[in-house]
């Protein structure tokens, strides 16, 4: 007598026999433990990181924030997250909270100056209020400058999902490890891509789409000088690609919208795409 395993189905069909293997909850439930190879995973860091963003944005602008409040509220949150995201022994862990907190008042004078300079810059803005509540520029601005303090901290998984949250409600993709100096414009915001060890100097103003990015990926590049390096005063308009790590735009200079551009830029120059658009007006018959 043959013996079959269990959960197996023997049919016969013409002198012809099937063996099918009957799948149930339990054993889907088991195979998907089994493929769970990072089962230590908690999801839960991810919601938690954009609480204590959205938090950490209101508590700096918001005039009815209760600071003290506020802070001690934070505090228990991003211990939370750092039980889950920090690499370290638990009393360092613990302590990052104050070399963050002291880094805030900084950041905040550096993200009003941001603001001061979009509003200088941008004749569609009426106001600083408009600047803070409404431009999707400043808000990728000032989590980048938040999350780029937790990546000097180490924190770099906290400063990912921090960045990354960003990314997702603005359209610009700004890596935490990125060297922006302020003030910086961000004009429309959506498609914007910045490279981990891209360095931006004072005053640049970067339109929709541009990318500051890698000539070439590869993980034996990790801690290479892969973006590139604008300096001060320079403009860079709308689908602009610009690669590599030793790629230098140099001061004053324009970099007109579509160019690609994968050499350094002597100062005072202007880039331009020459591809022309021809209009022809079509005949009636």
């Amino acid at each position: 007598m043959l013996v079959f395993p269990k959960n197996t189905l023997l049919l016969t069909f013409q002198n012809y026999s099937f063996i099918f293997t009957i799948v149930t909850k339990d054993t889907i439930i088991q195979n998907i433990k089994a493929l769970k190879s990072y089962s230590h995973i908690n999801y839960g860091i991810k919601t938690k990181t954009e609480d204590f963003t959205e938090k950490l944005f209101y508590t700096l602008f918001d005039s009815n924030a209760n600071l003290e409040e506020s802070i001690d509220e934070l505090e228990i949150c991003f211990k939370e997250i750092a039980v889950l995201a920090c690499k370290k022994p638990q009393n360092l862990c613990e302590s990052i909270w104050d070399r963050f907190l002291e880094k805030l008042p900084g950041v905040l004078e550096k993200l009003n100056q941001d603001a001061e300079y979009i509003l200088e810059n941008d004749p569609a803005s009426n106001s600083i209020e408009e600047v803070y509540l409404g431009y999707p520029g400043f808000y990728a601005i000032a989590i980048y400058r938040l999350s780029h303090e937790l990546y000097l901290l180490d924190l770099l998984l906290f400063s990912r999902l921090m960045s990354e949250y960003a990314h997702r409600i603005t359209g610009t993709d700004i890596h935490a490890g990125a060297d922006i100096a302020s003030p910086f414009f961000i004009d429309h915001a959506t498609g914007i891509v910045i490279g981990e060890t891209t360095v931006i100097k004072k005053h640049v103003k970067i339109y929709q789409g541009v990318t500051l990015g890698a000539l070439s990926v590869s993980k034996e590049m990790k801690n290479a000088k892969r973006h590139p390096t604008v300096e001060a005063n320079v403009c860079i308009y709308a689908n602009a690609t610009i690669l590599g790590g030793g790629t230098i735009i140099g001061e004053n200079s324009i970099i007109g919208g579509n160019s690609w551009v994968t050499k350094s830029i002597p100062a005072d120059s202007i880039v331009l795409n020459t591809t022309t658009t021809e209009v022809k007006i079509k005949e009636k018959k």
